[in-house]
């Protein structure tokens, strides 16, 4: 398989920091095109740059209208932690992923791919699957909305919901974009040293983060060690690759399901 994205427009969110910067980086020196968007300036060079608040449908709305087709790859890299209100985190992770892929997939031809960034923080979606699918039955943003202001115990922390949320919402879109040949498929890292990392530590704590990595390859991951993963899922050349949440989290998912993880180990 050929590692170059020679040529090819690619768009991706979160792009000042973390996963998203490290993405865009990758793109550029590959050869992409690269759009990049968040509320933040981004430093990557080599890279258009839209601000954009995916909070807002408002704001996403006039993004999409500055992105001149066709897109090729879409990396929805942008989230925010749990130190923000639940609806807030709902509002980015969620709502502003889905109203900005909905928004640009008509400009997206066939061939073209979608990749998404979850979490293991959504592996639980099985439990939850009934109010999941109740949230992304709604139509459009403000409805959506609606459903999480009237939902507060659904929503927790919003964080692990929103995540559970977007492992759904891949399975679901898949079925409905490859009709028109269009791929998608989603990454849930581990724990990663991102700048949000300290916001986890301040409502997950340490010692859970520090366990978990602990428990898989002993060490948490890098935002660049997740970008191989994204590149893969939306390569051309992934033609049978689609409804995938590739996990990625150093075996930790692995030794868990098998009852592998030690837990006389966890601090609490």
């Amino acid at each position: 398989m050929s590692s170059s994205y020679e040529g090819l427009h690619t768009v991706v969110t979160g792009a000042a920091s973390g996963i998203g910067a490290a993405t865009c980086a990758r793109l550029a020196k590959q050869g992409a095109r690269v759009t990049a968007l968040d509320v933040r300036p981004v430093a990557t060079e080599a890279v258009q740059f839209l601000e954009v608040d995916l909070g807002d449908p408002a704001a996403i709305d006039k993004a999409v209208a500055s992105i001149d087709g066709p897109v090729d790859a879409l990396f929805n890299v942008a989230g925010v932690p749990q130190t923000r209100p639940p609806v807030d985190v709902m509002r980015v992770n969620l709502l502003g992923l889905r109203h900005f892929t909905e928004a640009l997939l008509p400009s997206m031809p066939a061939g073209s791919a979608i990749a998404n960034v979850a979490s293991i923080a959504g592996n639980q979606w099985p439990e939850h699957l009934t109010k999941i699918t109740e949230l992304l039955d709604t139509d459009g943003f403000a409805e959506a909305l609606a459903w999480c202001e009237a939902h507060p115990e659904d929503l927790g922390d919003g964080y692990f919901f929103s995540k559970e949320c977007v492992v759904v919402y891949t399975f679901r879109l898949s079925k409905r974009a490859i009709a028109k040949g269009v791929r998608v498929n989603s990454v849930s890292p581990g724990p990663v040293e991102s700048p949000m990392m300290p916001d986890f530590r301040a409502t997950i704590g340490s010692a859970t983060l520090e366990w978990t990595a602990g428990q898989a390859i002993g060490r948490m991951a890098e935002p660049h060690e997740m970008v191989p993963p994204l590149l893969f899922l939306n390569h051309p050349e992934s033609t049978y690759v689609n409804g995938l949440n590739l996990v990625a989290d150093g075996g930790f998912t692995a030794a868990f399901n098998l009852g592998e993880v030690d837990f006389s180990t966890l601090a609490v």
